[in-house]
């Protein structure tokens, strides 16, 4: 297929469409990621080589973000964001669980604080001690 759209007879291999839609940055990427059931069609684990037609429903794991979506347009061609968000729909419960997760971890983080400097030579000795307690 050359077309950057498909019609909806045709079909797409699914990390191609993964790597089409901007799941994944790579087709290598993608690929793994689906070997290790990280996407799900239909609720089942497929192979990278299983054909994606409009309608399917997939589940797409990246990172700690899951992605609930329906193919709604096929393409073989990576192109801009704008095109790649018309070959799926989010649901809208996906969008929500995803945003409150993000939110989670960003409160989490919150009680963290970097260090601004360097830790001086004390302070690296007792880092050093902190792997062997009998060194204090």
């Amino acid at each position: 297929m050359t077309s950057a759209l498909a019609t909806a007879s045709d079909t797409v291999r699914l990390d191609l469409w993964l790597w089409a839609a901007r799941f994944y940055k790579t087709r290598a990427l993608a690929k793994h990621a689906i070997e290790t059931g990280k996407v799900e069609v239909g609720g089942q684990r497929a192979k990278a080589s299983r054909s994606v037609r409009i309608g399917d429903a997939l589940k797409v794991g990246r990172g700690e973000e899951v992605f609930l979506v329906e193919v709604r347009g096929l393409s073989d061609n990576r192109g801009p964001a704008n095109v790649a968000q018309q070959l799926y729909l989010e649901s809208e419960a996906s969008r929500l669980q995803r945003e409150q997760t993000r939110a989670l971890r960003m409160a989490e983080r919150n009680g963290y604080r970097a260090p601004e400097t360097k830790p001086d030579k004390r302070a690296r000795r007792l880092i050093r001690a902190l792997g062997d307690i009998d060194a204090m």
